[in-house]
């Protein structure tokens, strides 16, 4: 087994296969649209205000306007990333890895090479994927991305920084201790702002890295120094090829029911006015996602029966749809109303590495339409493509950046091995467009 500091510090460019190499520059692509459409939203607008007043430095904001310290500035990045529930996940840690990693990464970024960002990121993610299915199997609680996000920043921080292996060691010990081990089913059963924890994780992870730079001690993290089982793989297997993409940007457990509601809307050529309610079936958690009329857009997110009420009215769940006009939109509101939900002991089995779903809806004439089993779309099983994924980032950046801002970035991104950070850096430190819509 690698030393997981050991390879989070010297895995190089060049030892990471072709296409890990296409596949994270995807990812970077993909969370980089969500937080720059997620910047507009109310929880990441507070968040940069709070960094912007209260943590002050001369880090530009993540697609923000002014400046904060280096902790403020990956606190409010996370927040704008986990402001719209759309960026990459992990089946195995129920959670994020590409969110936390970004944010801790941002107030650094201009310091490296674009080669470097690439390859921090790739550590990142073969580290996070660990970390995170460590703590899962060893702590009983089911907590929130930041948590274990904040040791994967740890980590890939001290590479950056250059810290010596005893400071790095103190860094993820540090970071395992103060991070935030939030409840996640807290947050779904009460959905506001709080999210997954990506701002706190990333301001942990940047504030332990500094901590240990300066000679703080942490006790030794115990996901990575006491749990070998799960990084007995590392440099073998390629987690970064195994993360999920969202389509929608709303939960992932509530993808499986839109994609059935969407099967059924496509095969029998339906329209909203024909549907008298929606049942789904799906596992215990999903149920859980229970709000039916969303007053915010983080209601919204952590919604099974809102987004399906979308899907059925507007045949598709995009960043416009769970927010402002569309809480209020009366035919999706009467359609988010009747929806049941019934916990199911397949889809219950089948968690968390399979996420399934059946969807019935009855119709006003009497009919019951029924759908397969069915599995959220852009799982790594049967992955997205480069063109969807590029298609789902010029849709999220359109309103935020304008097309010639949004190109450009993702042309940076595309081509980042072999230049510097600077563009990209100068690209990502512009405020966005502002929003003109009632909700933020």
């Amino acid at each position: 087994m690698n030393d997981p500091l050991s390879y989070v510090d010297g895995l190089t460019w060049a030892d990471v296969p072709p296409r890990v190499q296409a596949q994270i520059k995807l990812a970077l692509l993909d969370t980089l649209g969500v937080g720059a459409a997620g910047a507009g939203f109310a929880s990441a607008q507070i968040a940069g205000g709070f960094a912007r007043e209260h943590m002050g430095g001369d880090t530009p904001l993540f697609f923000g306007t002014g400046t904060s310290s280096a902790g403020g500035a990956a606190f409010a990045a996370g927040m704008s990333i986990d402001a719209l529930d759309g960026h990459d996940g992990f089946n195995p840690a129920k959670g994020h890895i590409g969110a936390t990693l970004l944010a801790t990464l941002w107030p650094y970024m201009a310091r490296i090479s674009g080669e470097d960002l690439l390859t921090a990121l790739v550590a990142g993610y073969e580290f996070g994927a660990r970390v995170a299915m460590a703590q899962h199997g060893t702590a009983p609680d089911y907590h929130t991305s930041g948590s274990w996000g904040a040791v994967m920043g740890a980590a890939v921080l001290s590479r950056v920084l250059g810290l010596p292996e005893a400071q790095a060691r103190h860094a993820i010990g540090i970071a395992e201790y103060h991070a935030p081990r939030s409840q996640m089913m807290r947050g779904v059963d009460h959905p506001t702002m709080l999210k997954d924890g990506t701002g706190w994780g990333a301001m942990t992870a940047v504030s332990s890295a500094l901590l240990a730079q300066a000679g703080f001690t942490g006790a030794p993290a115990i996901t990575v120094e006491q749990a070998p089982a799960y990084w007995a793989d590392l440099g073998d297997r390629w987690y970064s090829l195994e993360q999920y993409f969202k389509p929608y940007p709303v939960c992932r457990w509530a993808q499986a029911p839109i994609e059935g509601v969407l099967a059924l809307r496509r095969a029998h050529g339906l329209v909203s006015q024909d549907v008298a309610k929606i049942h789904v079936a799906s596992f215990h958690e999903s149920i859980r996602l229970a709000t039916h009329t969303p007053q915010d857009t983080d209601q919204a997110q952590y919604s099974t029966s809102f987004p399906c009420a979308v899907a059925l009215v507007r045949g598709d769940v995009g960043p416009e749809d769970i927010d402002d006009a569309a809480l209020a939109d009366p035919e999706i509101l009467r359609l988010s109303q009747t929806l049941t939900m019934a916990e199911d002991a397949r889809a219950n089995a089948a968690f968390p590495l399979t996420r399934l779903a059946q969807v019935a809806l009855t119709l006003h004439d009497g009919r019951t339409l029924t759908s397969g089993w069915m599995q959220p779309r852009w799982d790594h099983t049967a992955p997205a493509t480069a063109q969807e994924i590029t298609a789902k980032y010029l849709r999220y950046t359109a309103a935020p950046l304008g097309d010639a801002r949004a190109q450009a970035l993702h042309d940076a991104v595309m081509g980042l091995e072999n230049t510097s950070t600077t563009l990209l850096v100068d690209l990502i430190a512009q405020p966005i467009r502002r929003r003109t819509s009632s909700g933020n």
